[in-house]
């Protein structure tokens, strides 16, 4: 069996395994000199992953996996060179940002989505859902630019009964899009909030929000009952009754009102900061989503890294579940049209780093 093969039955397995975890959670933050921060949340406690981050030049090419186990199916050549994290293989990009500031992520989206079904007549403009990140980086600078080119492919998965995935687009402009295929057609919402989570259907998620009307942020004043006043026993209340389980539904309520009520930071790169502190609500412990027959891991944490991108200064952030200090890929350092197309792991030693705080003079 070959390196090609082997890829390929591993990325299924992932894709796969319905029973596993997969809760990834991202948002969207603006600053106050209106930078744009896509971050998110990757989530897979099945197995860990071979997480790798990609830098791909203009001019690369690349071709699409098909279902059959070949690599024939639609070849695209860049316009855009971009930076991604991904995993398993350098065409399997998860979330990445181009030259141009566009940023792409995926999204388990299990159930809810169906793909065309595979037809080999159409092989060549046939494109494997993992490979669509890429596709779009290396291809356009806009959200309009993708909505115009998406009914000109055919978005399938590698392995039929795997599960289907969704999309969100941010622009450095701070618009942010779902992309979603119900019944074999590209559906766009618009996202003026900026958060996306699992299933179910996106605009499903902006209806759940009306659930939580009464929720604000800060701490609810004595109220009158009756004889007696009731009283908040802690700062907080104001959101007594946010949802702290990790399904899909409360983790997008959540991240939508830690969201909403984050304090606005000047630039940038403290706004990246705020993004991983808020995204650390959202980190799945194991032992909460597993059985306890599924106990059993090697790894340590179900959130296997966290990325944050400050798409006007064109600066990638991210930390793993092996090193929670921040690293970051300045992608104005990179010149696109002579780096060669090159992938890397995420974490060079796979522990743990833990540092002795006491300085002996």
């Amino acid at each position: 069996m070959n390196k090609h093969t082997t890829s390929i039955i591993t990325l299924c397995a992932i894709i796969g395994f319905q029973n596993t975890s997969n809760a990834c959670t991202g948002i969207t933050l603006t600053a106050d000199d209106n930078s744009v921060i896509a971050a998110r949340t990757v989530d897979w406690s099945g197995s860990k992953m071979d997480n790798i981050y990609v830098i791909s030049p203009r001019n690369h090419t690349e071709q699409s996996l098909l279902p059959d186990g070949t690599q024939n199916g639609m070849s695209f050549t860049a316009k855009y060179g971009f930076v991604g994290l991904g995993m398993q293989r350098p065409e399997f990009v998860v979330d990445g940002t181009n030259e141009t500031g566009l940023n792409v992520g995926l999204f388990y989206f299990p159930d809810f989505g169906k793909y065309q079904p595979y037809d080999a007549e159409y092989r060549e403009k046939t494109l494997a859902d993992f490979q669509v990140v890429s596709w779009i980086l290396s291809q356009f600078s806009t959200i309009d630019e993708v909505k115009n080119a998406i009914d000109n492919v055919r978005i399938v998965n590698i392995d039929p009964t795997a599960s289907t995935v969704h999309w969100r687009i941010t622009e450095p402009s701070g618009r942010v899009v779902v992309m979603e295929i119900i019944d074999g057609i590209p559906t766009f919402y618009e996202n003026p909030i900026g958060v996306i989570a699992n299933s179910p259907n996106f605009d499903w998620h902006m209806t759940n929000l009306d659930n939580y009307v009464n929720l604000t942020s800060g701490t609810v004043a004595p109220t009158p009952f009756g004889p007696i006043k009731l009283r908040s026993l802690s700062h907080g209340t104001g959101l007594l009754g946010l949802p702290g389980d990790f399904s899909s539904p409360s983790r997008f309520v959540r991240a939508a009102f830690f969201k909403t009520y984050a304090v606005e930071q000047p630039n940038g790169p403290e706004t990246v900061k705020q993004a991983f502190h808020i995204l650390n609500n959202m980190d799945v412990p194991f032992g909460t989503t597993q059985t306890a027959k599924e106990k059993k891991f090697d790894m340590p944490a179900a959130t296997q890294w966290t990325i944050a991108t400050d798409t006007a200064n064109h600066t990638v952030y991210y930390h793993t579940m092996y090193n929670r200090t921040l690293r970051k890929i300045d992608m104005n350092k990179i010149d696109f049209a002579s780096v060669p197309f090159q992938s890397h792991p995420l974490d060079i030693i796979e522990t743990e780093t833990i540092i002795d705080a006491i300085v002996t003079r």
